[in-house]
């Protein structure tokens, strides 16, 4: 097999980089052993939402204080197999240390927001040219709800951050919110409203949809699994898969939770993790109980989403070995948070999910070149942004493998902050 450019892995990262290649006339291949859009990728399962708000890193000033009750909460939004503690310890501690000050907020939000800013608009151009303009609504909103407004104020200074960025935060009273969205549970009496923001109506689809497009663009899909690289004076040669070799000029690392190895082997070695998230989703259609726009709940840590195909509730984190079982538990904490959320709506029969978010300990992608091997370029670990910034890091992979100035400045993404 012979292509111009390899993109490893076919979730939305690949998929995004895969039509930005084609678009450009570069023969592609895209390399992953299961279906574009399937179930076995965090693509297929993601909250579904365009938070270009999303701009703080995970961790934040004190968060260290509350691992312990979150941990020893049943119903808590964080969990670590005790086996894996050793083994995960290093990273989690540079996870705190990465939002430990105001100052390091700041930076990472201006960072992440200009990876993020128009987001939603960007998405929705490309699933125009790609024929599905109904799968993204770039101006839907989203809300974050809260049951009073101590509870807002105790996340202040994120809104106070995300202000400074010139984002617009509507804050909106206890009527008003029973007015937008009738069928919540009258328990949450707060919300600030993020108009800027959008959302995605079916991910899988969407991503399905995108490979289809590249295929028309002259891409093409190997189902296999990429093994490394054959490189000569530093020089990429191919890509190595299961099924044999492929010729190739370039390659993109966009694999997801599976990537750090593959990175390894291009001169970088990164923190990589894979935090194993959770949703529950009730299908059905508009007439199911549930968010008039998607809300995500402060205090259980959860988002809800009505998609094309029902409602669906997505969270938590479990952070384990990516070949450990699912703990089908948390997925029922989340049936849990969806009908107390939303009373009206039977979750009976909610279908669950797991799969493998890819996570940078200070909640950046990497978005680069590699050190080893040259026309290597890393696009991979957006963890909690991973749909969100998927456009633009489909763009800005493209552009580093043709050499084009990318759009945005990439220090912050690069591999290198992580050498010592």
């Amino acid at each position: 097999m012979k292509a111009d450019v390899t993109v490893i892995g076919a979730g939305i990262i690949g998929a995004q980089t895969a039509v930005q290649l084609a678009e450009r006339g570069l023969k592609v291949l895209l390399v992953d052993p299961g279906p574009p859009g399937g179930e076995q990728a965090a693509s297929f399962g993601n909250a579904a939402w365009l938070s270009s708000h999303s701009v703080t890193p995970p961790s934040a000033p004190g968060i260290w204080k509350q691992v312990p009750r979150w941990l020893s909460d049943p119903l808590g939004p964080l969990s670590i197999r005790p086996a894996y503690l050793p083994k995960v310890l290093p990273w989690l501690l540079r996870y705190l240390a990465s939002g430990s000050t105001e100052e390091k907020l700041r930076k990472t939000a201006s960072e992440l927001r200009s990876l993020l800013k128009d987001a939603p608009r960007v998405h929705a151009e490309v699933a125009a040219r790609a024929g599905v303009p109904e799968l993204i609504n770039a101006e839907s909103g989203l809300m974050h709800v809260y049951r009073d407004k101590s509870g807002y104020e105790a996340d202040a200074l994120g809104w106070r951050i995300r202000r400074e960025l010139g984002i617009v935060c509507e804050e909106i009273e206890a009527d008003e919110l029973a007015r937008l969205q009738p069928d919540l549970s009258g328990d949450y009496r707060f919300a600030v409203n993020v108009p800027e923001a959008g959302q995605c109506m079916n991910p899988a689809a969407y991503c399905a949809a995108l490979v289809d497009y590249s295929q028309t663009r002259g891409a093409s899909h190997v189902a296999a699994r990429a093994v490394g690289f054959r490189s000569e004076g530093g020089k990429l040669m191919a890509v190595r898969t299961t099924q044999g070799e492929i010729a190739c000029d370039a390659a993109v690392i966009s694999c997801g939770a599976r990537s750090a190895g593959l990175a390894a082997e291009a001169g970088d070695r990164v923190p990589l993790e894979s935090e194993r998230g959770y949703h529950v989703t009730v299908e059905g259609g508009s007439d199911l109980t549930g968010p008039t726009t998607s809300v995500m709940v402060s205090d259980r840590k959860v988002v809800i989403s009505r998609l094309a195909s029902g409602v669906r509730c997505a969270g938590q984190v479990e952070i384990a070995s990516p070949d450990a079982s699912p703990d089908w538990r948390r997925a029922e904490i989340i049936r849990t948070h969806l009908g107390a959320v939303f009373p009206g709506l039977d979750v009976s029969e909610a279908r669950v999910w797991m799969g493998l978010r890819p996570s940078l300990p200070d909640g950046k992608p990497v978005i680069a070149a590699a050190r080893g091997i040259s026309s290597v370029v890393h696009c991979f670990g957006h963890g909690h942004v991973g749909l969100v910034s998927s456009a633009r890091s489909g763009l800005l992979a493209a552009q580093l493998v043709t050499g084009e100035t990318p759009e945005i400045d990439l220090t912050p993404f690069a591999a290198a902050r992580f050498r010592r």
